[in-house]
């Protein structure tokens, strides 16, 4: 069974995301690991190429920032990644710059992989969920944060990455996937709160225009947290590769950030209680099909 890792990156370092780190959580499962290396401004290329010469091979791109419409050329750079991948891998796991997969995980993902290799009605993992936000100490728990999604694949004929990135399909159909129990861990809200807003005006390039994001997400010192919804304390631990990360951070928010988010609205609520009583999330959108 032969496992690729593949990601896309470009200026990680500017935009603080843990990018050595989402990568070393998932090398030991792979043979090799492709990294689509967008042309960056800062030192992201050295950052790669330091983590592992004889497993990472780097293909250098370039990012049409013409493209403002849903994300999509964060799909655009996914399928060059994809395109890269060798035809004898049997299965691709996909780790974006701002994830990571708690190791505690790794045995299981493997166990998982070596079952469904040769079963033709899975073809894609799903994996779930944990969205930190502000800090390491909190999660984001609503209807509002995706709570699955295709990390791990078979590397099959007409594989692409969907949309934004978020997901994949093989031509244009749903995934056949099974879903285990392993979590990834999404880093990518963990800023102090200059540094998240300006995250939000750097996300938003790629989906809106200049005038959009002025008008929406104007500069300033502060983040009003209005997309966190719910926040709800961590205490669990993090992957070991995010050790150092987070000794290293600067900032600590003096108030409970659980009681800091704003009031959600009736039917928001509504539903919210629904999922938090029966487990079951009422509409929720699903770029795959689940099997038994």
């Amino acid at each position: 069974m032969k496992v690729t890792g593949f990601t896309f990156l470009r200026n990680a370092i500017i935009n603080d995301y843990p990018a050595k780190e989402a990568i070393l959580s998932v090398l030991p499962l792979c043979d090799d690991f492709v990294v689509a290396l967008g042309n960056s401004t800062d030192e992201t290329a050295e950052l790669v190429k330091s983590i592992d010469p004889k497993k990472i091979r780097i293909i250098d791109t370039i990012w049409d920032e013409s493209i403002r419409e849903g994300g999509r050329v964060f799909a655009d750079e996914t399928n060059k990644a994809i395109a890269a991948i060798s035809k004898d891998t049997d299965w691709m796991i996909y780790i974006q710059g701002d994830e990571a997969i708690h190791e505690d995980y790794l045995p299981l993902i493997k166990k998982e992989m070596e079952l469904a290799l040769n079963n033709n009605d899975v073809e894609a993992l799903l994996l779930k969920y944990k969205h930190f936000y502000a800090s390491y100490d909190y999660l984001a728990e609503s209807r509002r944060w995706y709570r699955r999604e295709v990390r791990i694949l078979k590397n099959l004929p007409g594989v692409h990455s969907y949309r934004d990135a978020q997901g994949f399909r093989i031509d244009d159909r749903k995934l056949k996937v099974k879903l285990i129990d392993a979590y990834i861990y999404h880093y990518g809200w963990v800023k102090p709160p200059k540094g998240l807003q300006g995250k939000v005006r750097n996300f938003n390039q790629f989906y809106q225009t200049e005038k959009w994001i002025e008008e929406n997400y104007p500069v300033q010192e502060t983040f009003d947290m209005h997309n966190a919804d719910r926040l709800v304390h961590f205490k669990g631990t993090h992957p070991k590769v995010m050790e150092q990360r987070i000794a290293a951070a600067n900032w600590k928010f003096e108030k409970d950030l659980t009681k800091e988010t704003p009031k959600m609205n009736f039917r928001r609520k509504l539903l919210q209680k629904i999922e938090d009583l029966t487990g079951l999330r009422l509409f929720e959108y699903r770029n795959y099909k689940i099997v038994k």
